[in-house]
């Protein structure tokens, strides 16, 4: 006779749902990093991306919680 036990039952229940908070912690976490990069891209790399050295500081320089106007609604 056959015997399982109760912890290898397979489970019916759902699946994890994420934190709700956790996609704008890991939206505010990229938004840093995109900064941070921002700051170290050359004069060249950075008029590639229509930025000057003065607007890229100033970027590089806003909290990750100042995020987009979009983000917000």
């Amino acid at each position: 006779m056959t015997h399982l036990n109760a912890t290898c039952a397979p489970s019916h229940r759902h699946p994890a749902r994420p934190v709700p908070y956790m996609h704008s912690l890991l939206s505010i976490l990229a938004l840093w990093r995109s900064r941070r990069a921002l700051a170290t891209l050359s004069a060249e790399q950075l008029a590639d991306v229509g930025l000057n050295a003065r607007q890229a500081h100033c970027e590089a320089a806003r909290a990750p919680w100042d995020v987009p106007a979009h983000w917000r609604n």
